[in-house]
């Protein structure tokens, strides 16, 4: 089995062949997450603590994370789930992956070094490898050069030198597009939104009004109509009423 061994504090990565299963059987029943010693894989090891970040069987398929299996299954993926990447709008597929539980059938297992023992690793914690691309949001360029919320992040922002081209003038930078940068411009913004929020508030208020005092209105004629239409009736029927005769009496 293969070993990929990360350690993000450098950002170097070594592939190891250990074929030795005593060396393995300490990762064995282990679930991805889980974080195990990494003592058994020699004395240059001796205190270092990784943890499971995945792995490939040797057919190809990854690991993935709440499957509580040792084995292959398929299921229906769709967007937002790890193994799967969506080619078309609201589209879901059935993909076989493997089990988050390891065992001797993977081909490859990832891991990532917690905590660093006594000794260096040769190609792996003794080498720095620079970042490429520096931190492109506000608040984490703030955060990386511990900066104030009155200091400008667009002076510290990392740039990243471009590859020499003939007939380009040398020494060429590329940065970044900072996003959730607060300017004045944004500012101004904002206090449009708000005023244009006000100014609908305002006008739905006057509106409801005006719309209830038409409805009061209406409804005072339609009253008055019926009113009159009573009224009318009464006096139509007291006309063709006849009137009692004398003898009669």
């Amino acid at each position: 089995m293969k070993l990929n061994v990360s350690f993000p504090a450098t950002g170097a990565q070594k592939l190891l062949e250990v074929d030795d299963e005593r060396k393995l059987r300490v990762f064995y029943e282990k679930r991805m997450a889980q974080e195990v010693a990494a003592d058994s894989l020699g004395n240059e090891w001796k205190g270092y603590v990784v943890r499971i970040s995945g792995g490939n069987d040797k057919q190809g398929f990854p690991m993935k994370q709440g499957v509580l299996t040792t084995g292959r299954v398929k299921l229906l993926l769709s967007k937002g789930h790890s193994c799967y990447r969506v080619r078309r709008s609201g589209e879901r597929r059935r993909k076989s992956v493997r089990g988050c539980i390891v065992d001797g059938n993977l081909s490859v297992l990832n891991l990532v070094v917690v905590k660093k023992g006594e000794q260096e690793i040769p190609g792996l914690t003794d080498r720095n490898i620079p970042r490429r691309l520096g931190p492109k949001r506000a608040s984490k360029i703030r955060k990386l050069f511990n900066l104030t919320n009155q200091d400008d992040v667009r002076a510290y922002v990392v740039r990243r030198p471009l590859a020499e081209k003939e007939g380009k003038k040398a020494g060429r930078t590329k940065a970044p597009k900072i996003q959730r940068l607060v300017t004045p411009i944004v500012l101004q913004r904002k206090r449009h939104r708000i005023a244009l929020r006000k100014r609908r508030f305002v006008k739905r208020k006057e509106d409801a009004a005006e719309y209830a005092k038409m409805l009061a209105q209406r409804a005072k004629e339609a009253k008055e109509k019926k009113a009159e239409k009573k009224r009318k009736r009464s006096a139509s029927t007291t006309v063709r009423d006849p009137k009692p005769s004398s003898g009669s009496q």
